[in-house]
């Protein structure tokens, strides 16, 4: 069989998702290495794949896009973090290629330099993206505001507007980094933001219809496969499974994203509530003061066994934690913080799964409303579960994969014949 190297950006939220579809290879007989946070290589280990530490000049380098005054300022420090980022996992990259000599190779959207270094390495390759990736399609709103669909003349004219406007901010952030670091790797530039994440052969990313919108002009290069569902081996706290009242799960980014304010919200808002309140805070728990006694604070717990006993969950807007409530058909009220989360809240609120609320209007009040909104959408939520199991997940992403190499062993065998 052949062998697969897959190499992540340094965040938990975008291993976790990816970890399916590699047991799922290993599964099938494909030697599966992976270039991950040290933190998770035991873990990986242990599941049997062949995983080593990324750089850790990588991990170093925090996103600190929190700390921009506009969504322009923030996009511009992002590209320069992703940019910074690329200056080592390029070269990181292309080391780990040389060592394990794959068939091929699987990257993480947002690991800019190691696309690069997977493009010039002349193999086939594909970027694996854990959230909507930043893609121009017809018929949908472009990347960035979290508009939602409009359908007709209005709605064409609307969109036309806002992808140049869009567009053009993405060009003046994006296409300067997202060249030089190509440049590095000896590779032409792209003409706009669209092409560079076109770059790959294949795309996989893990959503699906009718939490995404449709997207016909995808197939066959980009392939949504529904959302995969991991989580690290943990015991599961006694408390967890004592018979009680439901709980609402919630959630802040896994990337440090000063979302503390969730935090407090919920604390605050559904302060004797009806449910038992979890707040996850996997980049490391802020001082909430006195909680009330339904509520808990943690790092990390496994949400799936928390999820089973939910009746809402309420997230920052990240991908990785809405859709894994959505899976569970759990309904979500969703506060996005920047980054693609207001993507994701115009989804939720598409789908009927739950409730956007805006950050800027959050309030303790506010958040209590909204969780008892979201708690009568549960089906809405099954509706969007049912979708990403037909998606087929990590096999429908296996089989592309496996689809990748067939196309490129026929592609040799056709050139020795030539």
């Amino acid at each position: 069989m052949s062998t697969v190297l897959a190499y992540t950006s340094p965040a938990s939220g975008h291993l976790f998702p990816l970890v399916p579809l590699l047991l799922e290879l290993a599964r099938r007989g494909h030697r599966v290495h992976v270039r991950t946070l040290a933190e998770h290589v035991g873990t990986l280990r242990d599941l049997g794949l062949d995983a080593a530490p990324i750089d850790p000049r990588i991990p170093a380098t925090g996103l600190r896009d929190f700390g921009a005054r506009t969504a322009l300022g923030a996009l511009s420090l992002s590209a320069q973090a992703f940019a910074q980022r690329a200056a080592a996992d390029g070269p990181d990259a292309a080391a780990a290629l040389d060592a394990v000599r794959p068939d091929a190779a699987l990257v993480d959207i947002n690991s800019w330099g190691a696309a690069a270094a997977a493009q010039a390495w002349g193999g086939p390759w594909a970027t694996f993206s854990p959230y909507i990736p930043p893609l121009d399609s017809a018929g949908t709103p472009p990347f960035g505001p979290g508009a939602p669909p409009l359908g007709g003349p209005i709605g064409r004219v609307r969109d036309a507007a806002l992808r140049g406007l869009v567009q053009g901010q993405l060009a003046r952030r994006y296409l300067g980094p997202l060249n030089a670091v190509r440049a590095q790797h000896g590779l032409p530039p792209v003409a706009d933001v669209d092409a560079f994440f076109r770059a790959a052969p294949l795309m996989l990313v893990t959503t699906s219809a009718p939490f995404d919108y449709p997207h016909t002009d995808w197939r066959p290069t980009i392939r949504s496969i529904g959302a995969l569902q991991w989580e690290p081996p943990s015991p599961i706290p006694a408390w967890v499974t004592e018979p009680g009242d439901p709980f609402v799960l919630v959630t802040t980014s896994s990337e440090y994203q000063a979302d503390e304010a969730l935090a407090r919200a919920a604390a605050e808002g559904l302060a004797e509530s009806p449910y038992r309140v979890l707040i996850t805070m996997p980049s490391g728990p802020a001082d909430l003061g006195p909680l009330p006694p339904n509520v808990r604070a943690e790092r990390f717990v496994p949400h799936s066994a928390v999820l089973s006993r939910a009746a809402v969950a309420v997230t920052h807007g990240g991908m990785g934690a809405t859709q894994k409530a959505l899976a569970a058909g759990v309904p979500v009220v969703v506060v996005p913080f920047g980054r693609d989360q207001l993507e994701v809240a115009a989804r939720v609120a598409h789908a009927g799964a739950g409730v956007r609320l805006a950050k800027g209007r959050l309030s303790a009040a506010r958040l209590r409303r909204a969780v008892g909104r979201a708690s009568r959408m549960a089906d809405g939520a099954r509706r969007v579960s049912a979708g990403y199991l037909a998606a087929g997940g990590a096999s429908a992403g296996a089989d592309a994969v496996e689809e990748l190499l067939r196309d490129e062993s026929a592609r040799a065998v056709a050139g020795e014949h030539s």
